[in-house]
């Protein structure tokens, strides 16, 4: 980077840790926030300075950057009184990259222009391994400017970076990427089960299988999880249920119908109602073998 800026980061769990933590050894000034103090504690010590609110963390910040749970997380963390929006000084450009609701992106990015901020969607894709490697897929949304000034920042964090629209965007796309996860779990886990209940060896009907048509990045690893039934999260079944609740809201939105979404919604919710909503997505095989 040509020179050093102030960043504001709030929500420093297992992704935004690795994801700050490229700015900072880039020479960026970070400015930190999380709801449990502990988790930034390697950022603070490497001496990113620690706020106890998001909005304190904003008003020192030339750009701000958020990646927490949930929709309601987002919305109360950018338009609740003191927030973000309310605290940021004009001309911050603010990139939330929580997947989170496309209705909720277009909400923030009006609320900041009233305020003369900018304001990006920017999902990503590439669970904890991506963030920790620097290679996430960054779906963005927003002001073409916003995005021109951002990129660079965005750049340190992922190595498809790419601005789909205008606000809202990049939390659509985000959708488009998290229906075809979904319906792709119901397919690998069906045809393994099938191969199982036929009397086949389901690691050797992977072997198979996995190379050829059938195959996706789900059918190449998680089968291997499941066969030392190992349920650990590489991500929770109750965030793929949060996604697919979004994506079938905005489905309704846009009039789509969404068979498969819906189905594949249907099965998480009886993995979910199984008490494994902390497992792996992987987890929904268990439904066909338990």
């Amino acid at each position: 980077m040509a020179h050093s800026l102030s960043i504001a980061f709030i929500g420093t769990g297992v992704m935004g840790r690795s994801m700050a933590g490229h700015l900072q050894r880039a020479g960026h000034v970070l400015h930190v926030h999380n709801r449990t103090k502990d988790k930034a504690r390697a950022l603070v010590d490497a001496g990113a300075r620690w706020h106890d609110s998001a909005g304190s963390a904003a008003a020192e910040a030339d750009f701000v950057i958020t990646i927490l749970g949930y929709p309601a997380d987002v919305e109360a963390t950018y338009l609740g009184a003191g927030g973000i929006v309310e605290r940021s000084r004009p001309g911050t450009v603010l990139i939330d990259m929580t997947t989170s609701s496309p209705v909720l992106a277009r909400r923030i990015a009006a609320a900041a222009a009233t305020r003369g901020l900018s304001a990006l969607d920017a999902p990503v894709s590439g669970g904890d391994v991506g963030a920790r490697e620097a290679r996430l897929v960054i779906m963005v949304g927003g002001d073409e400017e916003a995005f021109t000034r951002a990129k660079p920042i965005l750049d340190l964090m992922g190595k498809n970076v790419a601005r789909l629209g205008p606000a809202g965007s990049g939390q659509h796309c985000k959708m488009a990427n998290q229906i075809a996860v979904a319906i792709g779990m119901v397919a690998w886990v069906e045809s393994l089960a099938y191969a199982r209940k036929a009397g086949l060896d389901p690691a050797a009907v992977h072997a198979s299988i996995s190379g050829g048509a059938a195959g996706s990045w789900a059918m190449t690893h998680l089968p291997l999880r499941v066969f030392r039934e190992d349920y650990a999260p590489g991500f929770y079944v109750k965030h793929i249920l949060k996604d697919m609740r979004i994506a079938l809201d905005s489905a309704a939105e846009l009039k789509l119908d969404l068979p498969g979404l819906a189905c594949a919604k249907r099965l998480y919710d009886q993995v979910s109602a199984r008490g494994w909503d902390d497992c792996g997505t992987q987890a929904l095989y268990r439904l066909y073998t338990s």
